[in-house]
């Protein structure tokens, strides 16, 4: 099974990026946090791996560290979790905010995730928050763990994604600020980012 990824970022899309290792380009489903933190097409790039394999589908699953791909494998052992939604769920939050979310058992805030709800963020919270107390001590340890949404640099971030896949400052600004009016404040990094992609496709 690929494990790990060592080569250029050939192109970079919503939920996915090619890599290219020596000509071979590998497609890697990413977190839309971490797509935002890729290096510019062309750039080298090291992203760790987590080989699916199904009947009708052999799908690659990347992560910038470890900690990142140790919450996936804990995200998708939950019931009713398969690696698509794990992923979804690290969109919504930085990893150190979801830890933090987890272990404190803050379903309210991992309900306002794109696609997650109430039912399974009390789902992820009865079979993961012991789990992920490890982790936690790891996060803090590093200054990663945020104790509340860090809303304010919500803008900065979906600025500097949107400026990695292509678009221009101004374009990328304009974006940003229309998806937070149109959203609200509270809205996860996911949501925002999807919405921002939705205005800068349509041109308003």
């Amino acid at each position: 099974m690929i494990a790990r990824l060592r080569g250029n970022v050939l192109e970079k899309g919503a939920e996915d990026a090619v890599i290219d290792v020596h000509g071979v380009g590998y497609r890697v489903n990413l977190s839309t946090i971490a797509l935002g933190k890729l290096p510019a097409d062309g750039q080298p790039v090291d992203i760790r791996i987590r080989t699916v394999v199904r009947e009708d589908a052999f799908e690659l699953f990347g992560f910038l560290s470890p900690q990142e791909e140790d919450l996936f494998q804990l995200l998708n052992s939950v019931s009713r979790i398969g690696p698509r939604m794990a992923l979804g769920v690290l969109s919504g939050m930085e990893v150190g905010e979801l830890i933090a979310a987890l272990s404190r058992g803050e379903v309210a805030r991992l309900a306002k995730i794109h696609g997650v709800g109430k039912k399974t963020a009390e789902r992820l919270v009865l079979e993961l928050k012991d789990k992920v107390k490890n982790l936690h001590a790891e996060a803090v340890a590093r200054g990663t763990a945020a104790p509340a949404p860090a809303s304010s640099g919500t803008k900065s971030d979906l600025v500097s994604a949107l400026l990695n896949l292509g678009y221009k400052p101004p374009q990328a600004e304009k974006a940003a600020d229309v998806a937070s009016e149109r959203l609200g404040p509270d809205a996860s990094f996911q949501v925002l980012f999807r919405e921002a992609l939705k205005v800068l496709r349509s041109g308003s």
